[in-house]
């Protein structure tokens, strides 16, 4: 008989914004029961902390290196998990034997899967001690030793989830629109394909954030008061990214930022919410079948001009959108549920990975385990 393991999932993405924490119950296999979910932010000084980690990481060839400052934010980013855990817990009134394990995320600071290179700060077993629960950490990495690109991970998750809301016949798309969006396609038959498709929420934050100083553009209310420059969009859309059938995981920094005086703040967050949302549309291209559904997860959910946009390409090719609320999920946990889903996973010594999901030979487990 499968273990039902209880796990807490911990995400810290590419938006920087803050760490999201999630329980659910499940055996690692078809048993997924959700539980409660937090999002904690970060305070601007450590968001700060967090961009001059990308800085210190860039001209780094070993995954396991440490310079003195990074380590030193790579230690505050593992307290702000502990206490992050502690408050969850306190939230939700679980015991210290309530949880069975940690999957943790950490922070990915560099990824270059054409070097075989992918880094992630947070530190496994300070927050094993520091919370006294069992932390799974580290899990793209085997992955990449394997041959795989060490994303997408959370296709594992998707696909679980998938035989709870197919109908007979119907093909899936799950879209998790983060600071870089990813693709899960879950086939009919079960065949599951997936890979990044393209810029996500980071352009637009980091333009609105040039232009006002806020971090993101709320509910999409500025982008909704532009319009799209086509020459600028074409500028993103006709990247080599999108040619070729290799399909390779994105960093953050693989499509560079708009330059202040190239647009208005309207114009240039309208055009990159088109961006984002035509490369989900020609990233699809690249799927076995154009899906009937398209299930919409990640903060770029909550941007409404980025979802109209969608949407009106999507249904040109005879698709639905849905955000993962209309679909009976939590677009916000996902991704933490989806960590501590691994996390059992990679207790169960079960795939994380599979070559058509990351490229890698064959499917692979991933993550190391810290003991308190």
């Amino acid at each position: 008989m499968d273990v039902i393991r209880t796990a807490i999932g911990l995400m810290s993405g590419t938006s920087m914004d803050g760490i999201d924490v999630a329980l659910i119950r499940t055996d690692g296999r078809g048993f997924i029961e959700r539980g409660p979910f937090l999002g904690v932010p970060y305070e601007a000084d450590f968001r700060g902390r967090l961009k001059r980690a990308l800085e210190l990481a860039r001209p780094l060839t070993d995954r396991r290196e440490r310079p003195a400052e990074l380590r030193e934010i790579e230690l505050e980013l593992t307290e702000r998990h502990a206490l992050a855990v502690t408050v969850f817990r306190q939230r939700f009134g679980l015991s210290a034997d309530a949880v069975d394990v940690l999957g943790f995320h950490g922070q990915t600071v560099l990824h270059r899967p054409d070097e075989g290179l992918t880094i992630q700060i947070g530190d496994g077993p300070q927050l094993a001690r520091r919370t006294g629960l069992p932390v799974v950490y580290d899990m793209r990495a085997n992955d990449m030793v394997h041959g795989g690109q060490g994303a997408p991970l959370v296709p594992a998750y998707h696909a679980a989830l998938a035989g709870k809301l197919q109908q007979a016949g119907e093909a899936v798309c799950f879209v998790n629109i983060g600071g870089i969006s990813n693709l899960t396609y879950i086939g009919a038959d079960g065949r599951i394909a997936a890979f990044d498709s393209g810029p996500g929420n980071a352009l637009i934050d980091q333009w609105v954030e040039m232009q006002t100083g806020r971090t993101y553009d709320p509910g999409g209310e500025i982008g909704g008061r532009g319009k799209v420059v086509p020459a600028l969009a074409a500028r993103y859309l006709e990247s080599p990214f999108f040619r070729g059938n290799v399909r390779r995981s994105l960093d953050r920094g693989d499509f560079a930022p708009l330059r202040p005086e190239e647009a208005s703040l309207e114009d240039g967050a309208r055009t990159l919410a088109h961006v984002a949302a035509a490369s989900i549309v020609k990233s699809a291209g690249f799927l076995p079948e154009s899906p009937s559904t398209y299930i919409v997860c990640g903060g770029g959910r909550l941007n409404a001009t980025l979802m109209a946009e969608f949407s009106a390409m999507a249904e040109e090719l005879g698709s639905r959108v849905l955000s993962a609320e209309a679909a009976g999920c939590d677009g916000d946990a996902m991704e933490a549920e989806a960590w501590a889903y691994l996390a059992v996973r990679s207790l169960e010594g079960l795939p994380l990975t599979f070559p058509s999901t990351t490229g890698v030979a064959s499917p692979v487990t991933g993550g190391v385990l810290a003991t308190p």
